[in-house]
């Protein structure tokens, strides 16, 4: 079976030796297009048709297409085949790899569509400062909150960003997520941002993991521009925007809409500015307040609108009529003690939802999507088939991806994760457990 070792050789920095570790990889690639697995006896086979969609909405995210002793077949790096054992024609699975799934649930690779994973330090006094019982825009007050991070991660070189990070997207790997986005927004000058992007396009060429960059410069007004942000933002739209754009840094530019940070105006010019040098907005609204972020995200035809804690009725009317992807966050409201975004509402207003992460140092610091799972089901009133819809379709939809990846389908990529559960609901069910067992990636079984 070809399989590929993930994290080898951990005492070594692996910016060092990555090369070595790349090789087999890599040198296998043209062999490995004609290669075939066969995925059998599948327990419970969890497809989440797109049914030729991009997104599912309002009573379609509890269409699962489960598949009771299924098989799937991959040829190459694409699913080929995908049903019942029963209908499999025999000479199909001659010379194919076989992935014995007797007991197991297979489901689409986990897609964490919003992280902001690349940063420097780490931020635990905080967490116990909010513990005594200190308000976030306290903790920022006193120097905290995302210039905290600012600081150590203009410290840091891209080495070694590059190392925290590969961490990171090991374990993410580990607990099924199989492409993530990450943001930048923590360098906030013109050097410091690009070196957070390239670190992130190069992790993208270098690791297993696919990885989507986002252009995050609004995500504060910098210390130096404290007493003059209109320059700091003709910062971001002359110089950030340009370069990043012209030298492909970013597929989308997101801004943080909210009070203290961009209004909707200058959220609007820098997403605008950001179109037309070719990356898709996105956005962080309402997360705080009600910041008319949301209403902004369907006025700019951004490609999905995060947190949305305090969204208002209209807005969700407005992303419902232009299509816009809710990503919702239930791991930053449990671990920050805010409250929840409704995603009860959103769903039956017609709203294609997702879920995420939003793993970053200060306001979630965990990597699990079966976690944020669990919360949503718990907290926010979504069903286990919507937030495994969520967590696949919905959520590659929200990076541009669902025709390639976030269900078994014929011709999408085998991006799959095997899973040590009676049956799909159990996910969500027994949460603070890795119930991943294998991770196929590209059609590659990995080894970790």
């Amino acid at each position: 079976m070809f399989t590929f070792r993930v994290g080898a050789l951990p005492r070594f920095e692996r910016t060092n030796v990555f090369e070595y570790l790349l090789i087999p990889f890599v040198y296998d690639e043209a062999l490995h297009r004609t290669m075939k697995l066969a995925l059998l006896d599948i327990r419970q086979l969890v497809t989440v048709p797109a049914r030729g969609r991009s997104v599912k909405v309002g009573h379609e995210m509890n269409d699962l297409g489960v598949i009771e002793n299924a098989a799937v077949l991959v040829e190459g790096d694409t699913i080929t085949w995908v049903g019942r054992m029963e209908d499999i024609a025999l000479g199909s699975v001659q010379e194919a790899d076989v992935v014995d799934c007797m007991d197991n649930i297979v489901m689409p690779g986990f897609v964490d569509s919003h992280t902001h994973l690349v940063f420097g330090g780490s931020r635990e006094g905080e967490f116990a400062m909010r513990s005594a019982g200190m308000s976030y825009q306290e903790i920022a007050e006193r120097g905290g909150g995302i210039l905290s991070t600012v600081r150590q991660t203009r410290e840091a070189s891209k080495k070694e960003l590059k190392k925290q990070a590969r961490r990171w997207l090991s374990n993410m790997l580990r607990h099924g997520t199989t492409t993530a986005e990450i943001k930048s927004g923590y360098g906030l000058d013109m050097d410091n941002e690009i070196k957070m992007l390239e670190s992130i396009v190069e992790l993208e060429k270098e690791e297993v993991i696919s990885i989507v960059p986002t252009f995050l410069g609004a995500h504060a007004v910098p210390p130096e521009f404290a007493e003059n942000r209109k320059e700091y933002i003709r910062e971001i739209n002359e110089r950030m925007i340009p370069y990043v754009a012209s030298h492909k840094l970013a597929t989308f530019c997101d801004v943080f809409c909210e009070a203290g940070y961009f209004d909707v105006v200058e959220s609007e010019a820098i997403l605008l500015d950001g179109k037309r040098f070719g990356l898709t907005p996105k956005i962080h609204a309402d997360e705080l307040s009600p910041s008319g972020g949301a209403g902004l995200a369907a006025k700019v035809g951004a490609i999905s609108a995060d947190h949305l804690e305090h969204i208002t009725e209209s807005e969700i009317q407005s992303m419902a009529a232009a299509g816009v992807v809710a990503t919702l966050l239930p791991g930053v409201s449990f671990f920050l003690n805010h409250r929840y975004a409704p995603a009860r509402s959103l769903i039956d207003a017609g709203v294609p939802v997702a879920i995420a992460t939003d793993f970053n140092p200060g306001s979630c610091m965990s990597y699990s999507m079966s976690l944020m799972m669990t919360i949503a089901c718990t907290h926010m009133r979504m069903t286990p088939e919507e937030v495994i819809t969520a967590s696949t379709l919905n959520a590659a939809a929200a990076v541009g991806l669902s025709h390639e990846i976030g269900s078994i389908e014929v011709g999408k990529k085998a991006d799959m994760v095997v899973l040590n559960i009676p049956e799909y609901k159990f996910l969500p069910y027994h949460f603070g457990e890795n119930h991943v067992e294998q991770v196929i990636k590209r059609g590659t079984v990995l080894e970790f």
